[in-house]
Protein backbone atom coordinates (compact mmCIF):
# COMPACT_ATOMS: atom_id res chain seq x y z
CA UNK A 1 0.00 0.00 0.00
CA UNK A 2 1.31 3.44 -0.91
CA UNK A 3 0.47 6.36 1.34
CA UNK A 4 -0.25 9.68 -0.32
CA UNK A 5 0.19 13.03 1.40
CA UNK A 6 -3.39 14.26 1.35
CA UNK A 7 -5.73 15.93 3.79
CA UNK A 8 -7.29 12.53 4.56
CA UNK A 9 -4.47 11.55 6.94
CA UNK A 10 -5.79 10.96 10.45
CA UNK A 11 -2.24 10.73 11.82
CA UNK A 12 1.13 11.68 10.41
CA UNK A 13 4.41 10.92 12.19
CA UNK A 14 7.38 12.69 10.61
CA UNK A 15 10.99 12.04 11.60
CA UNK A 16 10.10 11.58 15.30
CA UNK A 17 12.85 10.71 17.76
CA UNK A 18 12.79 10.57 21.55
CA UNK A 19 15.36 9.78 24.21
CA UNK A 20 15.48 9.32 27.97
CA UNK A 21 18.82 10.83 28.78
CA UNK A 22 21.33 8.97 26.63
CA UNK A 23 18.94 6.08 25.97
CA UNK A 24 17.17 6.49 22.61
CA UNK A 25 13.60 5.13 22.71
CA UNK A 26 12.59 6.20 19.18
CA UNK A 27 14.86 6.88 16.22
CA UNK A 28 13.45 8.86 13.27
CA UNK A 29 10.01 7.26 13.03
CA UNK A 30 7.90 7.98 9.92
CA UNK A 31 4.43 6.72 9.00
CA UNK A 32 0.92 7.87 8.13
CA UNK A 33 -2.55 6.55 8.90
CA UNK A 34 -5.40 7.41 6.59
CA UNK A 35 -8.94 8.13 7.67
CA UNK A 36 -10.80 4.88 8.31
CA UNK A 37 -7.64 2.75 8.23
CA UNK A 38 -6.92 0.05 10.83
CA UNK A 39 -3.21 -0.12 11.63
CA UNK A 40 -1.47 -2.49 14.04
CA UNK A 41 1.71 -1.20 15.66
CA UNK A 42 3.54 -4.41 16.54
CA UNK A 43 6.66 -4.76 18.62
CA UNK A 44 8.09 -6.52 21.65
CA UNK A 45 8.02 -4.92 25.09
CA UNK A 46 10.59 -2.14 25.13
CA UNK A 47 10.36 -1.49 21.39
CA UNK A 48 9.14 2.08 21.91
CA UNK A 49 5.40 1.61 21.38
CA UNK A 50 4.35 3.21 24.66
CA UNK A 51 6.78 6.10 24.16
CA UNK A 52 5.24 6.79 20.77
CA UNK A 53 1.77 6.50 22.29
CA UNK A 54 2.75 9.03 24.97
CA UNK A 55 4.00 11.46 22.34
CA UNK A 56 0.81 11.19 20.27
CA UNK A 57 -1.33 11.84 23.35
CA UNK A 58 1.06 14.63 24.42
CA UNK A 59 1.88 13.06 27.75
CA UNK A 60 5.42 13.74 26.55
CA UNK A 61 6.50 16.69 24.43
CA UNK A 62 8.03 15.87 21.05
CA UNK A 63 11.80 16.28 21.22
CA UNK A 64 12.49 15.88 17.51
CA UNK A 65 10.20 15.66 14.49
CA UNK A 66 6.53 16.42 14.02
CA UNK A 67 3.20 14.78 14.84
CA UNK A 68 -0.02 15.86 13.12
CA UNK A 69 -3.54 14.68 13.89
CA UNK A 70 -6.10 15.44 11.20
CA UNK A 71 -3.70 18.03 9.74
CA UNK A 72 -3.24 19.85 13.06
CA UNK A 73 0.35 20.01 14.26
CA UNK A 74 0.44 18.71 17.81
CA UNK A 75 3.12 21.09 19.07
CA UNK A 76 1.54 24.16 17.50
CA UNK A 77 -2.20 23.40 17.79
CA UNK A 78 -2.51 20.88 20.63
CA UNK A 79 -6.14 21.62 21.47
CA UNK A 80 -7.34 21.24 17.88
CA UNK A 81 -5.21 18.13 17.35
CA UNK A 82 -6.26 16.33 20.53
CA UNK A 83 -9.90 17.21 19.91
CA UNK A 84 -9.78 14.71 17.03
CA UNK A 85 -8.22 11.96 19.15
CA UNK A 86 -9.80 9.18 21.21
CA UNK A 87 -7.54 7.25 23.59
CA UNK A 88 -7.63 3.93 25.44
CA UNK A 89 -4.61 3.64 27.72
CA UNK A 90 -2.96 0.39 28.74
CA UNK A 91 -3.65 1.14 32.39
CA UNK A 92 -7.31 1.31 33.32
CA UNK A 93 -8.44 4.86 34.04
CA UNK A 94 -12.12 4.52 34.81
CA UNK A 95 -13.49 5.42 38.25
CA UNK A 96 -14.40 2.01 39.69
CA UNK A 97 -16.86 3.53 42.17
CA UNK A 98 -18.92 5.19 39.41
CA UNK A 99 -21.29 3.48 37.00
CA UNK A 100 -20.51 3.11 33.31
CA UNK A 101 -22.89 5.95 32.46
CA UNK A 102 -21.49 8.21 35.17
CA UNK A 103 -17.96 7.68 33.84
CA UNK A 104 -19.03 8.73 30.35
CA UNK A 105 -20.97 11.76 31.58
CA UNK A 106 -18.01 12.88 33.66
CA UNK A 107 -15.70 12.58 30.64
CA UNK A 108 -18.19 14.51 28.50
CA UNK A 109 -18.22 17.35 31.03
CA UNK A 110 -14.42 17.58 30.82
CA UNK A 111 -14.77 18.08 27.05
CA UNK A 112 -17.40 20.77 27.51
CA UNK A 113 -20.43 18.83 26.25
CA UNK A 114 -23.73 19.95 27.75
CA UNK A 115 -25.72 17.44 29.82
CA UNK A 116 -28.31 16.72 27.13
CA UNK A 117 -25.70 16.05 24.44
CA UNK A 118 -23.63 14.01 26.90
CA UNK A 119 -26.54 11.68 27.64
CA UNK A 120 -27.37 11.28 23.94
CA UNK A 121 -23.78 10.43 23.03
CA UNK A 122 -23.32 8.15 26.04
CA UNK A 123 -26.38 6.16 25.04
CA UNK A 124 -25.21 5.94 21.43
CA UNK A 125 -21.67 4.86 22.27
CA UNK A 126 -22.68 2.39 24.99
CA UNK A 127 -25.12 0.78 22.58
CA UNK A 128 -22.44 0.68 19.91
CA UNK A 129 -20.11 -1.29 22.21
CA UNK A 130 -23.06 -3.41 23.39
CA UNK A 131 -22.86 -2.15 26.98
CA UNK A 132 -26.04 -0.08 27.30
CA UNK A 133 -27.65 -2.74 29.49
CA UNK A 134 -24.75 -2.28 31.92
CA UNK A 135 -24.98 1.52 32.07
CA UNK A 136 -25.97 1.54 35.76
CA UNK A 137 -23.40 -1.06 36.83
CA UNK A 138 -20.40 0.17 38.78
CA UNK A 139 -17.13 -0.43 36.96
CA UNK A 140 -15.84 -2.62 39.79
CA UNK A 141 -18.60 -5.15 39.05
CA UNK A 142 -17.68 -5.55 35.36
CA UNK A 143 -15.28 -8.01 33.76
CA UNK A 144 -12.01 -6.80 32.25
CA UNK A 145 -13.41 -7.06 28.73
CA UNK A 146 -16.57 -5.17 29.66
CA UNK A 147 -14.55 -2.39 31.31
CA UNK A 148 -12.45 -2.10 28.15
CA UNK A 149 -15.61 -1.63 26.11
CA UNK A 150 -16.67 1.17 28.44
CA UNK A 151 -13.27 2.81 27.91
CA UNK A 152 -13.71 2.57 24.15
CA UNK A 153 -17.19 4.09 24.42
CA UNK A 154 -15.74 6.94 26.45
CA UNK A 155 -12.98 7.49 23.89
CA UNK A 156 -15.61 7.73 21.14
CA UNK A 157 -17.73 10.33 22.96
CA UNK A 158 -16.00 13.20 21.13
CA UNK A 159 -16.48 11.56 17.70
CA UNK A 160 -12.70 11.37 17.07
CA UNK A 161 -11.10 10.98 13.65
CA UNK A 162 -8.44 8.77 15.25
CA UNK A 163 -8.74 6.14 17.99
CA UNK A 164 -5.53 4.81 19.53
CA UNK A 165 -5.30 1.87 21.92
CA UNK A 166 -2.17 0.94 23.84
CA UNK A 167 -1.97 -2.81 24.57
CA UNK A 168 -5.73 -2.77 25.17
CA UNK A 169 -6.01 -6.54 25.66
CA UNK A 170 -3.46 -6.83 28.47
CA UNK A 171 -4.93 -8.93 31.28
CA UNK A 172 -7.82 -10.29 29.20
CA UNK A 173 -8.40 -13.96 28.44
CA UNK A 174 -8.09 -15.26 24.88
CA UNK A 175 -11.81 -15.05 24.05
CA UNK A 176 -12.15 -11.55 25.50
CA UNK A 177 -9.10 -10.43 23.54
CA UNK A 178 -10.52 -11.79 20.30
CA UNK A 179 -13.97 -10.29 20.82
CA UNK A 180 -12.56 -6.89 21.75
CA UNK A 181 -10.32 -6.78 18.71
CA UNK A 182 -13.13 -7.86 16.39
CA UNK A 183 -15.34 -5.20 17.92
CA UNK A 184 -12.83 -2.38 17.41
CA UNK A 185 -12.29 -3.45 13.79
CA UNK A 186 -16.06 -3.39 13.26
CA UNK A 187 -16.35 0.07 14.85
CA UNK A 188 -13.60 1.35 12.57
CA UNK A 189 -15.37 0.04 9.46
CA UNK A 190 -18.79 1.38 10.46
CA UNK A 191 -17.70 4.84 11.58
CA UNK A 192 -14.73 5.30 9.20
CA UNK A 193 -12.56 6.05 12.24
CA UNK A 194 -8.83 5.47 11.88
CA UNK A 195 -7.41 3.09 14.49
CA UNK A 196 -3.87 2.63 15.77
CA UNK A 197 -3.79 -0.61 17.75
CA UNK A 198 -0.52 -1.24 19.59
CA UNK A 199 0.38 -4.76 20.70
CA UNK A 200 3.23 -7.19 21.28
CA UNK A 201 1.01 -10.16 20.41
CA UNK A 202 1.42 -11.57 16.90
CA UNK A 203 -1.91 -13.40 17.04
CA UNK A 204 -3.76 -10.06 17.14
CA UNK A 205 -2.86 -9.43 13.50
CA UNK A 206 -5.38 -9.93 10.71
CA UNK A 207 -4.26 -10.60 7.14
CA UNK A 208 -6.12 -7.48 5.97
CA UNK A 209 -4.42 -5.20 8.53
CA UNK A 210 -1.70 -2.72 7.75
CA UNK A 211 1.14 -3.40 10.16
CA UNK A 212 4.02 -1.30 11.39
CA UNK A 213 6.74 -3.31 13.12
CA UNK A 214 8.80 -1.47 15.72
CA UNK A 215 12.03 -2.86 17.17
CA UNK A 216 14.49 -1.05 19.43
CA UNK A 217 12.96 2.30 18.56
CA UNK A 218 13.06 1.87 14.79
CA UNK A 219 10.49 0.83 12.20
CA UNK A 220 11.83 -2.31 10.55
CA UNK A 221 8.77 -3.14 8.43
CA UNK A 222 5.50 -1.56 7.34
CA UNK A 223 3.12 -3.15 4.87
CA UNK A 224 -0.12 -5.08 4.60
CA UNK A 225 0.07 -8.26 6.65
CA UNK A 226 -0.82 -10.50 3.71
CA UNK A 227 1.95 -8.89 1.64
CA UNK A 228 4.48 -9.70 4.33
CA UNK A 229 3.11 -13.22 4.68
CA UNK A 230 3.63 -13.83 0.96
CA UNK A 231 7.33 -12.99 1.12
CA UNK A 232 8.22 -16.51 2.29
CA UNK A 233 5.60 -19.16 1.44
CA UNK A 234 7.75 -21.76 3.21
CA UNK A 235 7.19 -20.19 6.62
CA UNK A 236 4.07 -19.26 8.55
CA UNK A 237 3.35 -15.62 9.35
CA UNK A 238 4.20 -16.26 12.97
CA UNK A 239 7.56 -17.80 12.05
CA UNK A 240 8.43 -14.89 9.76
CA UNK A 241 7.54 -12.32 12.40
CA UNK A 242 9.46 -14.14 15.11
CA UNK A 243 12.50 -14.13 12.81
CA UNK A 244 12.03 -10.41 12.11
CA UNK A 245 11.76 -9.53 15.78
CA UNK A 246 14.52 -11.87 17.01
Amino acid sequence: MTFVNTHSNALEITDVSHAYGKSKALDRINFKIKKGQFVVLLGPNGAGKTTLFSLITRLYSTQHGEISIHDYRLNEQPYEALNHLGVVFQQRCLDSDLTALQNLKYSAALYGLDKHEAILRAEQELKQVQMWDYRNHKIRTLSGGQARRIEIARALMTRPQLLILDEATVGLDINSRRHLLEHVRSLSEKSNTAVLWTTHLIDELNMSDYMIVLKQGQIIEQCLVHEFDNKDPQQSLEQQLHSLLA
